[in-house]
């Protein structure tokens, strides 16, 4: 978290409050007093919020940016994607038990932290508030209950063995085998271009031959984390198998997608990434230490055209993956066009 700060209510700011659901149907007159003593905070891309067993003692009204919610700690995909007008924390703040999600910047966001006697206060003294509070406590339990109903416990079991990929939490190629297809339909509906990434870890299997496999699967954890957090809810993602990704991703032109890639690339290259003990650089310890390092990816990309299957839209993008790899690795190559 950065940036912490005392509340000053600029017109701005008053306006995203008002659209709050919090405040919804409230003049935010009856309430600025309470809310010049609250902070705002910004978290940076990437940043965790709330982990999974932690107290939290706030409620956190998101005024710009996004926020991802992940059940069962960082397992993934994303549970639900909070914008401008949502807010986070109030069912821990409402019972008192510690949190049960994770919840994650997927942008710089900026959030308005309301501390737990300050909610409540509210509530007493604010019929709306109380009533607001109820209606959003309301809607994440219908959702919740929806999706419990809408994915049964057997057809669960059988789609998380069928299309989920153990290791990494994501979608796996089966997956993507069958949504290829619907969203290459949506995306022809509405005229938009639909373009495939494909990502591949640069010298994987020298990494390997220097940590071994478990520190390899900490990195393609790692990697398939960072790139769940730096897309966009409407972008699908799969790992396809070895140190491959796949994302496709409805985009306006190549330029766009191409940036969007560059985006993923740079994601991946910041961070250090823990890979866990390595026996080659402590012989002669019985516990050695965590060892971090620097990864990076290849991106090859290639616009979905009329008649294409995954298959060939799959084999247009590794060619420009390939390339990239030749060029000399980190970066991105956009597929040459196909008749």
């Amino acid at each position: 978290m950065t940036n912490t700060g005392t509340m000053t209510i600029s017109d701005a700011d008053r306006t995203l409050l008002e659209r709050n659901k919090l405040f919804r149907d409230i003049r935010l007159e009856s309430a600025e007093p309470a809310l010049k003593a609250c902070q705002t905070i910004t978290l940076k891309s990437g940043a965790t919020l709330l982990e999974v067993g932690q107290k939290n003692f706030s409620l956190y009204l998101v005024l710009e940016g996004e926020l991802r919610v992940y059940l069962n700690g960082r397992g993934l995909p994303v549970h639900a994607v909070l914008g401008p007008g949502e807010c986070v924390g109030e069912l821990s703040l409402v019972d008192g038990e510690n949190t049960a999600a994770l919840v994650i910047a997927a942008q710089d966001t900026r959030l308005l932290v309301m501390p737990h006697d300050l909610v409540w206060s509210l509530v007493e003294s604010l019929n709306g508030i109380a009533r607001n509070l109820l209606s959003i406590l309301a809607g994440r339990i219908r959702n919740d209950n929806l999706l419990q109903v809408t994915t049964p416990e057997s057809s669960l079991e059988f789609a998380a063995a069928a299309n989920v990929d153990l290791l990494t939490g994501l979608h796996n190629r089966n997956w993507m085998d069958e949504a290829f297809h619907r969203m290459a339909l949506r995306c022809e509906r509405n005229e938009m271009p639909l373009f495939l990434l494909v990502a591949d870890i640069d010298h994987f299997k020298d990494f390997i031959d220097r940590h071994g496999h478990l520190a390899g699967d900490n990195i393609l954890k790692g990697v398939s984390k960072i790139m769940a957090i730096n897309l966009r809810p409407h972008d699908l993602l799969a790992h396809i198998g070895g140190d491959k990704f796949a994302v496709l991703m409805p985009e306006k032109s190549p330029d766009l997608a191409m940036k969007m890639a560059d985006r993923l690339r740079e994601a991946i290259a910041a961070p250090a990434l823990r890979i866990g003990a390595s026996r080659a650089a402590h012989p002669d310890s019985a516990t050695p230490a965590a060892q971090a390092e620097h990864i990076s990816v290849s991106l090859g990309v290639s616009m979905v055209q009329p008649g294409d299957t995954l298959t060939s839209v799959l084999a247009a993008a590794d060619e420009a993956l390939h390339q990239a790899k030749a060029d000399g690795r980190n970066r991105v190559q956009m597929a040459v066009t196909r008749n």
